[in-house]
């Protein structure tokens, strides 16, 4: 799993679960955002959550 923070705190997870799939967790540990569907490739997993408010690089 790859993760990072953005400016705002929350938390950005890039896991694999029958392909690549993302979710976004608020400060206080709620999952406030995530992929509606997987994805075979992790760069369009990572492109995805960009288009969704991802600032941060998962590392």
């Amino acid at each position: 799993m790859a993760e990072c923070k953005d400016a705002n705190g929350d938390t950005w997870e890039i896991y694999a679960s029958n392909g690549w799939r993302w979710r976004r967790k608020a400060r206080n540990g709620a999952i406030v955002g995530q992929s509606s569907e997987s994805y075979v490739n992790k760069s369009d997993c990572i492109a995805n959550a960009r288009r969704n408010g991802m600032t941060c690089t998962p590392v």
